[in-house]
């Protein structure tokens, strides 16, 4: 028990490991993921969120660069000879009004891109991936007795709009900085017990690629639909044909997924208006299928248009990025590492996940990459929802929220074990 209070207090858990006069006012993880949590900024808006990060590694005694890809932090804790080993977070929260409940809920509103006023929470766990990331400082700065090599830590932006890492790298990520022998990261997971973590070896995560497809028509009054081409007809059966490029295009035992997530077009009851917005994202693991979605896609659209005499549409791809790979090698090197800090019984395997994440874009030029999942729900809770037949607010849920301070502490430990075992001193 002594020794665990010790480690707690050495990462600042449950006390200051900073105490510098002029810092930041919340020492303590649990305060420093509050703060973050009440103060949540969009994809590369992340001004206050970068300018904390980069002053709490700072305080750990790293060489700290910001601006790095916009908004991106590059700390440096270099411990004699020995290899380099990147380790991530994300700093960038989602669109996403917060209805948790929770004392320190977020309450921020902000302007969209498009002008809107959304509500913004960090709903996909960077709070806690930005946490851990200062705690695994905090206590290798702390132990270097333990390790020797070189740490890289990343703040990263603009994870949920797939950009910040592309913008890291091509603003020389990996020629300013040094380049990693292996680069680690993170990611809470709605599904798994706090005091648990999981893993994937090869494809962990799917390719992302967002369409935008403007469907046009002529618009009219809604009494005299014959003088008109309705673009919001045209886009229901779209919508609806779109449905078939997974199943009769794509093979059956290859993963994809063509979700259409947004759809907005006309003013009132009575008006056919001139047009309709689609937003999409598709998913796989290989780049073909991607190409055979995007074809399909292009192909309906087209068609559809001519079959209702309606203008050609417009389809822009944008956003995309492709598969996590977690390499193989890798993950059984670091897997034991895992199991030693948290025991065997926490560690366990699990299926890929469609989900998307550009973190497998640091594996360029051949940087083995590893990002290992993050139990934040009490065991309790996930057999109380499962008992009644329901699944936990997913990730991007608006009532998603982890219990902070075992997922903190499993987090940092189990990023601390793997740094170590991989820097061996």
């Amino acid at each position: 028990m002594l020794r665990l209070l010790a480690i707690l207090v050495s990462i600042g858990l449950l006390a200051s490991a900073a105490g510098a006069q002029d810092g930041p006012k919340e020492t303590s993880l649990i305060g420093l993921y509050t703060h973050l949590h009440t103060h949540p900024e969009l994809s590369f808006k992340e001004v206050e969120t970068s300018k904390r990060i980069a002053t709490e590694l700072r305080l750990t005694g790293a060489e700290v660069t910001e601006g790095v890809g916009q908004y991106g932090v590059v700390a440096i804790l270099k411990n004699g000879a020995g290899p380099t080993v990147l380790v991530r977070s994300d700093l960038d929260a989602l669109p996403v009004t917060e209805a948790t409940g929770v004392a320190y809920a977020s309450k921020v509103t902000t302007k969209d891109d498009e002008g809107n006023t959304v509500g913004v929470m960090h709903a996909c766990g960077h709070d806690i991936h930005m946490t851990c990331l200062v705690g695994t400082a905090r206590w290798l700065a702390g132990h270097k007795g333990e390790w020797r090599g070189t740490l890289v830590l990343i703040g990263q932006p603009a994870e949920e709009r797939i950009g910040g890492a592309k913008a890291m790298l091509a603003d020389g990520l990996y020629t300013r900085f040094p380049k990693p022998d292996f680069a680690l990261a993170l990611h809470v997971s709605h599904e798994l017990a706090t005091g648990k973590v999981a893993y994937t070896s090869g494809p962990a995560m799917a390719s992302s690629t967002s369409v935008d497809i403007h469907v046009l028509g002529k618009g009219g009054h809604g009494a005299m639909p014959h003088n008109t081409v309705d673009p919001i007809v045209l886009a229901a059966a779209l919508v609806m044909d779109l449905q078939t490029i997974v199943s009769r295009e794509v093979s059956p035992i290859q993963p994809a997924v063509i979700t259409v997530g947004s759809i907005h077009g006309g003013t009132k009851h009575n008006i056919i208006p001139s047009e309709v917005r689609l937003q999409l994202t598709l998913r796989s693991f290989d780049e073909s299928v991607t190409k055979t979605l995007i074809d399909g896609i292009k192909r309906r659209a087209e068609g559809l248009a001519i079959a209702h005499k309606a203008p050609a549409p417009k389809v822009t791809l944008s956003d995309s990025t492709p598969p996590t790979i977690n390499t193989p090698n890798l993950v059984a090197k670091v897997v034991p590492f895992l199991k030693s800090a948290i025991g065997a019984e926490n560690v366990q395997p699990v299926e890929p996940t469609m989900g998307a994440e550009d973190f497998g874009l640091f594996g360029q030029g051949g940087v083995p990459t590893f990002m290992f999942r993050l139990g934040t729900i009490p065991a309790e809770k996930l057999a109380a929802i499962a008992a009644k037949g329901e699944t936990p607010p997913s990730l991007h849920s608006p009532i998603y929220f982890p219990d902070p301070e075992p997922s903190i502490q499993t987090g940092v430990k189990a990023m601390t074990a793997a740094v170590c075992g991989l820097l061996p001193k």
